[in-house]
């Protein structure tokens, strides 16, 4: 039976880690198991004791604690050591994305068709209205993405990012913040790996809901972009 890795980074997220785990334990993959891991980031809030109670008699659940908090790079960083899977993916623990698409995300590579599958808020699928100046924000990064490295990727900051799991053991990530998702993508692309992209559903937070990432994360996704084409 293959398994699939899901990596999910968590800061501060008391209100919503229960109901996250809870998704992707109902994701149904036929013929797949699933090994979560966790890798709490230094929380404060009260999101440490809930992770401690799930896990306690869950031997799905991989729980790692961060001692303080060093950014989403960092806890991703964290994670990938801790990979058995064939496969794994990227699960932010703020509801914004959903496990259900998992099956859609894997059947790219398990057809031999890519090595990598992208899930893109761009391309159909339901989602809530999104804040313009992200949408802007993300217009500009793909933009950029598709000039340096000659692509056509509608979702570069996309959460859902689905690997084999030897390729995304075998890249040498950096990043401690946001700026992850744009060295991955720089990586992958370098290294000629075949990226897929499918319509996900996504139910964007606002800041009031408790999304994190801010204007100041564009222009270092920007730099790192330009850094690592160099």
């Amino acid at each position: 039976m293959k398994k699939l890795s899901v990596i999910m980074p968590v800061f501060n997220e008391k209100k919503t880690i229960s109901e996250a785990v809870g998704q992707v334990k109902k994701s149904r993959l036929t013929g797949f198991k699933k090994e979560i891991i966790i890798i709490d980031d230094g929380s404060t809030d009260g999101t440490r004791e809930i992770l401690r109670s799930l896990s306690k008699n869950d031997r799905s659940l991989i729980v790692v604690f961060k001692d303080k908090n060093n950014g989403k790079g960092s806890a991703i960083r964290e994670g990938i050591k801790h990979i058995t899977g064939d496969f794994a993916i990227i699960q932010d623990a703020d509801l914004e994305y959903d496990p259900v698409d998992y099956v859609h995300l894997l059947d790219p590579i398990i057809q031999g068709h890519a090595d990598v599958v992208y899930g893109s808020r761009f391309l159909g699928g339901a989602h809530r209205s999104f804040l313009f100046w992200n949408y802007i924000a993300n217009t500009i990064l793909n933009f950029l993405t598709n000039i340096l490295y000659n692509t056509l990727i509608t979702d570069m900051e996309t959460c859902y990012k689905m690997f084999r799991s030897d390729v995304i053991k075998g890249l040498k990530l950096n990043s401690n913040g946001f700026e992850i998702e744009p060295e991955i993508t720089a990586k992958i692309l370098k290294k000629k790996y075949r990226i897929y992209e499918v319509p996900i559903s996504f139910y964007g937070r606002s800041y009031s809901e408790g999304k994190k990432i801010k204007a100041i994360d564009g222009f270092k996704a920007l730099w790192t972009l330009v850094r690592y084409w160099f």
